[in-house]
């Protein structure tokens, strides 16, 4: 099956999950509710593209996930172990279909991460959420959109910068990182493809 990623932008918002298409849970506060036509405009005039989509080759989309400069969230303001840093790169939520769940999304944060690097960013943040052991796939990947597993982050080198409960804020610094495949998505794809295919089982010796 052949993949790509591709930007999030006002062109390219009709190709996400329907949900995420007028969503603005993140970029309202308190009873106000933000424009998702206003918030685009300025996310693209400020920083460009805010996040990515993922789909297959017939086109149908296996996830989305929305990243930007975190004052472009203020919803983050309110969440528990909030706000996140000034400096950061904000990684907002993502959304994920079927069984493929954890692959997409350790695509997509791939993705963002060699974008935020290509983009001098210094580092990036998201929201965590601590899950019982033996959680279910579907309950860490699927139910919650906004929060993501912190074993997940953690796989990817995000720190714990505050907790609350349950829930932490985590940062990844990039200071140190090299760029990820110098951010052209498809060369992503391919190096997350051959880290997770299985090695040739080896052939017996002959006789």
């Amino acid at each position: 099956m052949t993949t790509r990623v591709i930007g999030l932008n006002r062109g390219t918002v009709e190709t996400a999950p329907s949900v995420c298409r007028t969503c603005v849970w993140w970029q309202s506060r308190g009873n106000k509710q933000a424009s998702k036509q206003r918030w685009m405009e300025r996310a693209e005039d400020e920083f460009g593209e805010w996040g990515t989509v993922y789909l297959d080759d017939d086109g149908r989309v296996l996830g989305s996930m929305q990243y930007g400069p975190a004052h472009l969230f203020p919803r983050a303001h309110d969440l528990p172990a909030g706000p996140p840093s000034d400096d950061a790169i904000l990684v907002t939520c993502s959304y994920l279909v079927g069984d493929t769940a954890v692959w997409v999304e350790k695509s997509l944060l791939l993705a963002a991460i060699g974008e935020a690097r290509d983009r001098g960013a210094r580092a990036l943040e998201a929201f965590a959420y601590r899950y019982r052991p033996g959680e279910t796939t579907a309950e860490r990947f699927l139910v919650h959109r906004t929060v993501f597993p912190r074993d997940f982050l953690e796989e990817f080198g995000f720190v714990t910068l505050r907790t609350q409960g349950s829930v932490e804020l985590c940062r990844l610094d990039l200071g140190g990182l090299q760029p990820v495949e110098e951010g052209r998505r498809a060369k992503v794809l391919r190096v997350v493809q051959e880290a997770f295919t299985p090695a040739p089982a080896p052939v017996p010796p002959g006789p």
